[in-house]
C-alpha cells in the first residue's frame, strides 16, 4: 500500500518533468533548425520552383514559383465564395483548397476578417469558420467580395491573361492585397512607416514580369530564429524585383503565408514552413487562396 501511495505521489511530478522536457525540446528544435539547401526544380509544365536560402542580412528561406502563362494546360482558380451566416467564405487551409479542387499549386490570398489570436486556445477563425475578404474577390466569374478601399487586385482571365487592372465586366478570377509594392520595376511609395511594413514577418506576394508572360508567386518564411526570420515590406519588393517582378502586390502574410504543391501521389505537400501561433509547420485557416492547374511533366506521367 505504501509503495502504491509513493507511485501515486510521484506520478504527477514525473509527468510534469516529461512534459517540460518535450516542450523544451520542441522550442530548442524550433530555434535551432538547420536551413534547407538551395533548390531549383521544374514542378509541372511551365512551372519552376526556386528555394533561395540566405544568411544575409539575416537567415532567410525564400520560395519563388515562376509560371509561364503560355504553358499548355494552364489555368487558375481563386477560392469560390461560400456564403454562411452573413459572411462570404469559410476559412480553409491552403492545402485543403489544393486537395479539394485537384490543383497543382496554391498560395494563401487576401487579408480577411474577423481575425484574432490571443492564445493557442483563443483564436479566430478556426477551420471552416465563416469570415470575410478585405478586397475584391471573384471565382470563375462570380464576384463574392466587393472592392474595398481601392485595394490593388490581380485579375486572371479565362485565357490566362493576367493583369492588375480590369473593367467591372471583365472579371473572371480576381484576388486582392495591400499595398502595391512594385510598379514599373521599382519599389513604390505606397510602403508606409509602421510595424506591419517595417517589421520582420513571413510574407506572401504575387507579381507579373515586364511583358506579362510570367506570373511570380513569392513566399518568404519568417518568425523562425536561425531558420528564416522574415523581411520588411520593402525587402519583399526588392526580392521580387530580383526575380523579375515589374508589378507586384503584397498578399496576407504572417501566419497565413503558405505555399502548397501537389506531390507525385496527388496529395498536398507544403513547400514552405508556415508558422501559425508561433508553431513552425502549423498551417492557418485563411479566407481565400489562388490556385493553379498545370500539366504534369512527361516523366511524371509515366
Amino acid at each position: 500500500m505504501k509503495r502504491l501511495k509513493r507511485v501515486l505521489l510521484w506520478t504527477p511530478v514525473i509527468l510534469t518533468a516529461v512534459i517540460a522536457v518535450v516542450v523544451g525540446g520542441f522550442f530548442f528544435w524550433s530555434d535551432h533548425r538547420p536551413q534547407p539547401t538551395n533548390l531549383q526544380q521544374t514542378l509541372f509544365e511551365g512551372i519552376t520552383y526556386i528555394r533561395d536560402v540566405r544568411q544575409q542580412p539575416r537567415p532567410l528561406v525564400i520560395h519563388v514559383v515562376k509560371i509561364d502563362l503560355g504553358a499548355p494546360g494552364l489555368s487558375f482558380l481563386v477560392s469560390p465564395g461560400e456564403p454562411v451566416d452573413g459572411h462570404e467564405v469559410r476559412a480553409r487551409y491552403t492545402s485543403e483548397f489544393l486537395d479539394g479542387y485537384d490543383l497543382q499549386i496554391a498560395i494563401n490570398g487576401d487579408f480577411f476578417y474577423p481575425w484574432w489570436h490571443h492564445s493557442i486556445f483563443d483564436y479566430y477563425p478556426r477551420l471552416h469558420d465563416p469570415t470575410d475578404i478585405n478586397g475584391l474577390a471573384a471565382s470563375r466569374g462570380m464576384v463574392y467580395s466587393p472592392t474595398a478601399d481601392n485595394r490593388p487586385t490581380l485579375y486572371l482571365s479565362r485565357d490566362n491573361t493576367v493583369r492588375f487592372d480590369a473593367s467591372d465586366d471583365d472579371i473572371y478570377n480576381a484576388i486582392s492585397g495591400l499595398p502595391m509594392i512594385v510598379e514599373n520595376g521599382q519599389v513604390t511609395n505606397k510602403i508606409m512607416p509602421g510595424e506591419y511594413y517595417d517589421g520582420l514577418h513571413p510574407r506572401t506576394a504575387v507579381a507579373l514580369d515586364r511583358f506579362g508572360r510570367t506570373l511570380i508567386l513569392l513566399v518568404i518564411d519568417g518568425r523562425q530564429p536561425n531558420y528564416s526570420e522574415g523581411v520588411q515590406l520593402e525587402e519583399l519588393a526588392l526580392i521580387g524585383i530580383e526575380y523579375g517582378a515589374d508589378s507586384m502586390i503584397n498578399l496576407d502574410g504572417g501566419g497565413s503565408s503558405t505555399l502548397v504543391m501537389e506531390d507525385l501521389s496527388g496529395r498536398p505537400h507544403i513547400l514552405n514552413s508556415p508558422i501559425d501561433a508561433r508553431i513552425p509547420g502549423r498551417e492557418r485557416p485563411v479566407g481565400n487562396q489562388l490556385g493553379v492547374y498545370a500539366q504534369r511533366l512527361t516523366s511524371q506521367s509515366q
